[in-house]
């Protein structure tokens, strides 16, 4: 990793679909040199893939909340079953293992508040080795970078 490896990979991340000539001029490098460049991140699992990222409309998302879940025991199959679950369950598009007072810090996505309801009494009220969830509801976004 040089200079203008940081530089593709600073352009890659806000502008995915951009051509290698286009990113080529912008870091200062020939386009076959680019490819190559970008090619060889590829390879060595830096840059990890592609992909579009669609709006939540088109994805028919009205509820988003992180959900903080603790668990009664702290165990590997215990843990690896929670995981499992959140695995499994759509509506968990990020499942964090945290420091702290609790265990995990789950990003949830639901079409409305219903159907959160419906995620929390099934997938997370159905785990009995949950002691804690708390939801913190979003209600709004100034800065998401994830692609």
């Amino acid at each position: 990793m040089d200079a203008i490896d940081d530089k593709i990979l600073h352009i890659l991340t806000t502008e995915g679909r951009i051509t290698h000539q286009a990113l080529a001029q912008r870091v200062g490098v020939s386009a076959s040199t680019c490819q190559r460049r970008v090619e060889a991140l590829e390879r060595r699992g830096v840059i990890a893939g592609y992909r579009a990222v669609l709006g939540p409309e088109a994805r028919q998302i009205g509820f988003a909340a992180f959900v903080l879940v603790g668990l009664g025991r702290h165990t590997a199959r215990v843990q690896l079953a929670f995981e499992a679950r959140c695995a499994a369950a759509p509506q968990v598009v990020e499942c964090h293992n945290i420091t702290g007072t609790v265990e995990y810090l789950l990003r949830v996505e639901c079409r409305d508040l219903a159907s959160y309801k419906q995620f929390h009494h099934e997938v997370l009220g159905g785990f009995t080795e949950l002691t804690t969830i708390v939801t913190h509801v979003i209600v709004g976004t100034a800065k998401d970078q994830r692609a």
